[in-house]
């Protein structure tokens, strides 16, 4: 497929500039006929000799970006405006790079006469499959500015909890560094001090003083390996999880962490319930759902259960069943599920039980930011008090002997 630029005149007149994907120049003028364009001139858009050089940005958004994007879309749709001209406007006011390549890309393949959802799926890194699917049931259905308002919801509730995660990790994870630094400055700068005192005394030294000794070594001399180590291991977390089998695994043992364990169930099972409550409320069947839940749950545990929930649903069994053989999802979740399907009212049921693990979260977030602190500060007040001590040991037992 070749790129061709072109100046026109669409159905009401007005002058358009833009790019169309097409195997030739004919193939390209038909398309723009077929949707009462008139060309006025076209030719084959060159590609720069420095495109390359230059670092092009490729084509991916924010979460940020995407919630401003589509809760403006229906806005705009819900008013009557034509998509073409939503994706002009739009276009106008996006200043990401790479954003601005995919909607550029998307309002000339739609003014080529391409479906919205069609021209969207070329994108993943910025539309993922939910996103597209969710448009291609509302341009189904005629109701794109309703399912567009649902997906914005999504979105920004989905948003609201990444930063309530991102909240819950970022105080530990501060103090865990800051514990590591003060912890490598001793061993670095303090312990070898100590360390040539002690071979001037000729004295034999305590078990705890010898371990601080040859971990400050290995830090002043041998350093190189400690590098080598955490980038071995950092290597092997990054491989690890992009194997499927690996991935699980981490998964797993997140879910099973002491604190936090508890914390990231509740967000896997508040967008498992919200995915797949907007994906049924928008008309996606069951088993497309499903699919796309999976795909979408962030967790290899909940794309394992609803993999297996999908196969039973295919067979002819309920959803319930299969999900209540999996640890992650608790016996009210599936019992709301189950009374979902007999009386019909599932998406809305789901829809409830999103909700109260938000509010879980919001909860689970608060408790563990109480807890993390002292266990923190212990933690902290451990570590800097055993090298203290291992230190001191010699000396102390020197003045017993004077």
């Amino acid at each position: 497929m070749a790129k061709f630029k072109y100046v026109a005149r669409d159905s009401a007149g007005v002058k358009v500039e833009d790019e169309i994907e097409a195997p030739n120049q004919a193939a390209a003028v038909q398309q723009l006929k077929r949707n009462r364009i008139t060309v006025l001139s076209i030719t084959e858009a060159k590609k720069s000799l420095f495109s390359f050089s230059l670092g092009k940005p490729k084509p991916k958004a924010s979460s940020a970006d995407l919630v401003i994007f589509t809760r403006q879309f229906s806005t705009m749709v819900e008013a009557g405006l034509p998509v073409v001209e939503i994706l002009d406007i739009l276009l106008e006011q996006t200043d990401a790079p790479g954003f601005k390549i995919a909607v550029t890309d998307v309002r000339s393949a739609v003014r080529a006469g391409s479906d919205l959802s069609t021209a969207m799926s070329k994108f993943p890194n910025v539309f993922n499959t939910l996103y597209v699917n969710l448009i291609r049931a509302g341009e189904a259905s005629g109701d794109l500015d309703v399912i567009l308002k649902r997906l914005a919801t999504y979105l920004e509730k989905n948003a609201s909890l990444r930063r309530k995660i991102i909240s819950a990790m970022t105080y530990p994870s501060v103090s865990l560094l800051l514990i590591l630094a003060i912890t490598v400055f001793l061993l670095v700068f303090i312990v070898p001090q100590f360390e040539d005192m002690f071979s001037k005394l000729g004295a034999e030294l305590p078990l705890p003083t010898r371990m601080v000794l040859a971990i400050s070594n290995t830090f002043l001399y041998h350093w190189y390996l400690v590098v080598a180590g955490v980038a071995g291991f950092i290597a092997f977390v990054i491989i690890s999880r992009k194997h499927p089998r690996g991935r699980y695994m981490w998964d797993q043992l997140n879910l099973k962490m002491p604190i936090f364990g508890e914390l990231f169930q509740k967000v896997a099972l508040s967008r498992f319930s919200r995915t797949f409550s907007t994906m049924l409320r928008s008309g996606v069947p069951m088993l497309a759902s499903l699919e796309i839940v999976a795909s979408t749950a962030g967790n290899g545990v909940v794309e394992e259960a609803v993999m297996a929930s999908r196969d039973a649903v295919r067979q002819g069994e309920s959803l319930g069943s299969p999900l209540s053989d999996s640890p992650i999802f608790p016996p009210m979740v599936v019992r709301m599920i189950s009374v979902g399907e007999r009386t019909g009212a599932l998406e809305s049921l789901l829809e409830k039980v999103a909700e109260f693990y938000d509010e879980q979260v919001d909860a689970a977030v608060e408790t563990l930011t109480s807890i993390i602190e002292p266990v923190m500060i212990g933690v902290m007040g451990v570590v800097v008090g055993f090298i203290v001590i291992a230190l001191f040991m010699p000396i102390l037992e020197i003045a017993q002997k004077i």
